[in-house]
């Protein structure tokens, strides 16, 4: 006799190789890519491998059981994540394209060039950026500007760029975690029940000493750095006065930025904004630097000039000065210069939410979990999912909210303050993030500050401080705020 068709099985749980197997398969291709094609990996074959990799999660996912429609309604969910990053990145692509056409960045080297001694650059990069982020909030917004600028100073003084940029980004994310203006500073907060300023008066002890670090490690650099750039940053700081109107006037579109920031305007609404008004300065104050980029000299129309700021914003500004230096600063941006970014990005978060929804994650987490018996192992666990889910999930707020969300009971039945782990999900997730070049932050400051990864990872001082310094805290029992015993035992009963 005929059965009826059955009703569909439910999904199977995946076993500990379906979960295992992707990360190989990921670690594999990433390794083969970096051996293959060195820094120029990020430039496309890390996209391949990520892309493949999530496609080897999604065939795990559809062998346990969940239907085509369920996989692919993740990787949906995966870009919808990242809409407001992509939307930032290329804001940002368009912002340095006209900021360089109207000055504005050009006016930030010639002027920091005379102020900044190469004894002192590095500490000094990393105070402003600081001071910068903890005002707006942002250290995309602030890498994206002021440290755009200072990587140009950099290299017209003749010092490392990668140094640099390693001081520009340990500001960036210091103001960042201990802004109460920073989505990911509430973020932190927010996913564990404390109290804002609970959580950045906890964050304060590992963030000041880690920052602290930083800056006694750039002023030993900046004392040993010798520079033999004299006479060409005497050449390029002639050139910048012959080619732009070197004024303060081409720092309105900054200022303006700063405020919408201030006024906690949405990020990609304030940088497009300030991108737009950068192009309105450099019609106003450099008209023939306009017409110089569109190769229409003598032709001042106003649809030129819509040519011209049409064209920075698309395809960023190029200068052909003859001196490399300068030419190197001023031709960059465009949101086409974003797009590597973008692919790297969405391939990443794919595979990510992949492994997560599918519960692939959890069947690797979990044991690890079991085993974390003292309060040390529980924090290194906690430091070592978050590290882990900003290498193989690709993007900070997976490495943020998930820690949080998976290690919260097991803080609480241990009498710890949710401020700890709010803490630790920040200095292991949120920081770390920058360090790895197919990570959304990565890519990110990569393709702004125009530096590799692989080349500032090891200046990124703050960044790998802070984890360091959370995980010592937990093992020593420093600063680590408990339960009173009275409320604890209540809890229990």
């Amino acid at each position: 006799m005929t059965q009826p068709d059955s009703v569909p099985r439910p999904p199977r749980p995946p076993s500990l190789f379906d979960a295992i197997f992707p990360l190989v398969v990921l670690i594999t291709l990433i390794g083969g890519a970096v051996t293959l094609f060195g820094l120029d990996a990020v430039s496309g074959p890390v996209q391949v491998a990520l892309i493949l990799s999530a496609m080897v999660a999604a065939i795990v996912a559809l062998k346990n059981g969940h239907p085509w429609s369920a996989i692919s309604a993740a990787g949906g969910r995966a870009v919808a994540s990242v809409t407001s990053a992509i939307f930032i990145l290329l804001a940002v692509g368009a912002l340095i394209g006209t900021w360089n056409m109207a000055g504005t960045i050009p006016t930030l080297v010639y002027y920091g060039i005379q102020i900044l001694q190469p004894g002192w650059f590095y500490v000094a990069s990393a105070l402003i950026c600081g001071l910068v982020s903890m005002a707006i909030g942002s250290s995309w917004t602030t890498a994206g500007t002021i440290g755009v600028g200072l990587v140009g100073i950099a290299i017209a003084l003749g010092v490392s760029p990668a140094v640099t940029a390693g001081a520009v980004i340990s500001g960036a994310y210091f103001g960042d975690k201990t802004s109460p203006l920073s989505e990911t500073t509430v973020l932190s907060a927010q996913m564990v029940g404390t109290d804002l300023y609970t959580h950045i008066k906890a964050q304060l002890w590992t963030s000041g000493p880690a920052f602290i670090i930083a800056l006694i490690v750039f002023t030993i650099i900046g004392s040993q750095t010798e520079v033999t750039a004299g006479v060409e940053t005497a050449t390029d700081l002639t050139q910048l006065s012959e080619l732009f109107w070197i004024t303060p006037l081409t720092l309105i579109p900054m200022f303006l930025l700063g405020y919408l920031s201030y006024r906690k305007v949405p990020p990609s609404l304030a940088i497009m904004t300030a991108a737009l008004v950068g192009g309105l300065t450099a019609v106003v104050l450099q008209p023939e630097a306009v017409l110089r980029f569109v190769d229409e000299p003598g032709t001042a129309t106003p649809i030129v000039f819509l040519k011209g700021i049409w064209l920075a914003m698309a395809n960023g500004f190029s200068e052909n000065s003859g001196v490399a230096d300068v030419d190197q600063l001023l031709s960059r941006g465009g949101m086409d210069s974003m797009l590597y970014t973008l692919w790297i990005i969405i391939g990443a978060v794919t595979f990510g939410t992949i492994m997560e929804e599918f519960g692939m994650l959890t069947k690797l987490i979990n044991p690890v979990l079991l085993r974390a018996r003292t309060q040390g192992k529980l924090f290194a666990t906690a430091v070592a999912t978050a590290i882990g889910l900003n290498i193989f999930a690709g993007d900070q707020y997976i490495a943020l909210v998930l820690p949080a969300r998976m290690f919260r009971i097991e803080f609480q039945k241990r009498g710890l303050q949710p401020q700890n782990l709010s803490r630790l999900a920040a200095d292991a997730g949120t920081v770390t993030s920058a360090l790895i070049p197919w990570n959304s932050c990565g890519a990110f400051m990569a393709v702004t500050l125009g530096v590799s990864t692989f080349l500032y990872f090891p200046f990124a001082i703050f960044n790998i401080a802070s984890p360091i310094l959370s995980l010592l805290y937990g093992i020593t029992d420093f600063k680590i705020e408990k339960v009173p015993a009275v409320a604890h035992l209540a809890k229990e009963i």
